[in-house]
């Protein structure tokens, strides 16, 4: 009888490293954007990403910041209704791009529901948040593709 080899990693008990998204629900009107970026001044948590979708009578504005907890509490003590969502931020390079990134995702047929760049120091790599249908299985095939996925302690070491 011989012994199936099981996988290094597997689905089960793996989970990536991710980061917290914050979808910010603002009225559009004029000033609102500056509002809620200036809650953030002075405060130990800074926005490190930030992507905004219009409609005609409101605004979602999407953000990561490099402390989800202190994010959280700013959101609240200024009363604006927002929501969490876990994402992945991937760190891209010359040999790890955009598109074989993609390329990757598509081969295990993960859909990316939106992505956006971080605004990450000079000299640093570029930087893709994105949501994709699964989590951990989008997170083990980048890792297995040698891209590096950032953490919140990650994004805190480089501002």
């Amino acid at each position: 009888m011989s012994q199936m080899s099981t996988p290094l990693e597997t689905a089960h008990g793996y989970s990536p490293p991710s980061v917290t998204q914050f979808s910010v629900f603002l009225t559009n009107k004029v000033g609102k954007l500056f509002d809620l970026v200036e809650a953030f001044d002075g405060s130990p948590t800074h926005i490190c990403a930030l992507s905004v979708h219009e409609a005609s009578d409101h605004a979602v504005v999407r953000i990561i910041t490099t402390s989800a907890a202190e994010a959280r509490g700013i959101l609240r003590n200024q009363g604006l209704p927002f929501s969490e969502r876990d994402v992945l931020v991937v760190e891209l390079s010359e040999k790890r791009t955009l598109s074989h990134m993609c390329l990757c995702l598509l081969g295990a047929e993960l859909s990316i529901h939106f992505a956006y760049p971080l605004m990450m120091p000079a000299g640093s790599c570029s930087t893709i948040a994105l949501a994709v249908d699964d989590l951990t299985l989008g997170g083990q095939i980048l890792r297995r593709k040698e891209f590096r996925l950032l953490g919140e302690a990650d994004l805190q070491r480089h501002n």
